[in-house]
């Protein structure tokens, strides 16, 4: 019987993820922590990961799924020979779109939970900051949960802490969970693979960025 007390958190180290992290911790009695290898350029936010899960106090785990990269050829989060879409194209997803990696992730970490015994599962997905990607959508999200329960005859709760959150906003929430220099610092949200502020050119840094002056501005308004 799965426990309503434990959560599964898809953990990539980033932002989003770990604002998650410390949410679940705050919601749920039992967190675990699970990240994926999937032949990422940046794979290495999963030593971050792993570092943010052991200052978290969870327990962390971290799954290969190296036929996703098999499967993205055109994508430039898997191969370093393609240039990385700066802007949003007009009509269809920027070729930072992983197909499939919020199905692959979700539809494992339930596994998971199962074998851990847990209801719920958590996910930094967001739909007012998506960037085009359609995984990111609430509804995506909705139809999967239903999909799950009926695959397994269980009934796990995902949840989406962020889904109507924009940055500034997602920042203000690390703020009030207590990690906000944690999350300033610590984490990876870079396509390029450069910890804290990033590079600075990519999509992920723009918006992150663009997130955290909107919250600060805000923030010295407010202690005005």
């Amino acid at each position: 019987m799965l426990s309503k007390d434990k959560a599964v958190v898809v953990f990539s180290g980033g932002q989003d993820s770990t604002t998650c992290l410390f949410w679940a911790k705050k919601h749920f009695n039992e967190v675990y922590a699970l990240s994926f290898r999937y032949g990422q350029k940046h794979e290495q936010e999963v030593e971050l990961a792993q570092k943010i899960a052991a200052k978290a106090g969870v327990e962390f785990a971290v799954m290969d799924l190296d036929f996703i990269n098999f499967l993205s050829p055109d994508c430039s989060l898997t191969h370093s020979d393609i240039q990385m879409d700066k802007e949003k194209p007009a009509t269809t997803p920027p070729n930072t779109f992983v197909p499939g990696r919020n199905l692959f992730f979700l539809s494992i970490a339930a596994v998971y939970a199962r074998n851990k015994g847990a209801m719920n599962i958590v996910t930094g997905v967001s739909q007012t900051d998506f960037s085009g990607y359609p995984d990111c959508r609430d509804s995506f999200i909705r139809s999967l949960n239903v999909s799950l329960n009926l695959s397994m005859d269980e009934q796990f709760v995902i949840h989406t802490p962020l889904m109507w959150l924009d940055k500034s906003e997602t920042w203000a929430l690390a703020d009030d969970l207590g990690v906000f220099d944690l999350v300033l610092k610590e984490t990876m949200t870079c396509y390029n693979g450069i910890p804290g502020d990033g590079c600075g050119e990519c999509p992920a840094c723009k918006l992150r960025r663009r997130g955290l002056e909107t919250y600060l501005k805000l923030k010295s308004k407010s202690k005005r």
